[in-house]
């Protein structure tokens, strides 16, 4: 191998230890990096420590995007450009993200021990709140850098406490001053845990990713009409909370239905109720809705019966619902030139790989909008879980992915 793969299983446990958590129910060590929270910014903290033992120029942008970079022979060419994410779920695990990074941390340094200076630059970046969990944005850092979401939107987001994302990124220290919008670079790749069952199942060594599927997050606040739960009859009540689950049931049952393609997927993942006691019927009730399909037709279709059945519910039970768009994406393609490349390479290494869609969102589908892209699958254990304290690759696979990386990036950064 060209990386070093003791090295690079190393600095990833390392990195776990920030941040890190026991679960209480069962007993696995985890990972809470929530963005812009204190344990991010050691996290932070730590890594560009590395980028600068690694030789690598270093600066933060405005809405907190951290990039080193390694200089070319022709340095005023097009950079190579390879990353990911550091920040977490609140339950997550040592390897969503934080592979991308330390792997190509693990090329920049493996390039270092080799004496080899690529044509064109080597940049590694690690983009804020790709998660999306804190400020409701996924791809937060990477949609500002390429142009999807407007930096002062950005900035003027807020978590579930009332706290800006722009004033936390200063508390921590990584409001920083270089331009946020990315110029056209040469190409991107990224390595990433696969986060899902495919790759194991198929006894594969590695994924070819050919795209993202779309995304459409939603908020919904829910109004009825707070009352004893004692004294007021079902007949006379204006239940937030009823009106929620019928909802999580109506986008369960579509997304089973089949009438939106066999790929649709939709999850409730939180509901808050006010004022949250126990014999009191909640005034309102906060939510969200994640809907994901690969076809964007089919996504319209979706979104077009879950608002009618937001409709529905509100007439049939006197409640109101405010409906927020808080993310929207398409279905991303992946640049089928950088896609063969990866392949190549794996063939050479004589692993066994598939191609197949991300179902989950990624900072690379961000950056296919500004240069060629594609991505690197790392199978996991246990059905592949994520976000999730059982979340875990092994170092061998680990390995196997930032080879794959080294040798692509290597490529692209030596094209005229």
């Amino acid at each position: 191998m060209c990386i070093d793969a003791d090295r690079l299983w190393d600095t990833l446990l390392k990195l776990a230890r920030i941040g890190a958590y026991v679960d209480a129910r069962t007993g696995l060590s985890g990972v809470n990096r929530l963005a812009l929270t204190d344990a991010d910014a050691d996290g932070r903290r730590q890594v560009m420590a590395w980028f600068g033992e690694a030789g690598l120029e270093v600066r933060v942008d405005r809405v907190g995007n951290v990039i080193g970079r390694r200089a070319g022979r022709f340095d005023h060419l097009a950079p190579v450009m390879s990353g990911s994410h550091i920040d977490s779920v609140p339950t997550g695990g040592a390897f969503d993200g934080a592979l991308g990074v330390i792997g190509a941390l693990e090329v920049v340094r493996s390039l270092n021990d080799a004496g080899v200076v690529t044509r064109r630059p080597i940049e590694i970046a690690f983009f804020t709140d790709e998660e999306g969990c804190r400020f409701g944005t996924d791809m937060l850092g990477s949609a500002v850098a390429c142009g999807r979401l407007p930096l002062d939107v950005a900035l003027d987001l807020t978590d579930k406490h009332g706290l800006r994302m722009g004033d936390e990124l200063a508390r921590i220290g990584f409001q920083g001053e270089a331009e946020e919008r990315l110029t056209p670079r040469h190409a991107y790749v990224e390595v990433h845990i696969e986060q899902g069952p495919v790759l194991a199942a198929a006894e594969m060594d590695l994924g070819v990713v050919s795209g993202v599927q779309g995304i459409s997050w939603w908020e919904l606040t829910v109004r009825g009409r707070s009352a004893h739960a004692g004294t007021t009859p079902m007949s006379l009540r204006r239940d937030p909370g009823v009106a929620v689950a019928r909802l999580h049931l109506a986008l369960d049952a579509m997304a089973r239905s089949g009438r939106f393609g066999p790929e649709m997927r939709a999850t409730m993942g939180r509901y808050d109720a006010h004022p949250g006691l126990v014999n009191v019927v909640p005034s309102r009730v906060i939510c969200t809705v994640d809907l994901r399909n690969p076809d964007d037709d089919q996504m319209a279709r979706a979104e077009a019966a879950f608002a009618e059945e937001v409709a529905t519910i509100e007439r049939d039970l006197q409640v109101t619902i405010e409906r927020e768009q808080t993310a929207r994406t398409d279905r991303v393609p992946f640049a089928p030139v950088v896609q063969a490349i990866i392949a190549r390479h794996m063939d050479a290494l004589g692993l066994r790989h598939a191609t197949l869609l991300s179902g989950a969102g990624h900072d690379a589908q961000e950056l296919a909008a500004v240069c060629p892209t594609a991505m690197i699958f790392v199978p996991g254990l246990h059905e592949g879980i994520s976000h999730n304290p059982r979340e875990m690759s092994t170092p061998a696979a680990c390995a196997r992915g930032v080879e794959v990386l080294y040798r692509t990036l290597v490529e692209l950064a030596e094209e005229g």
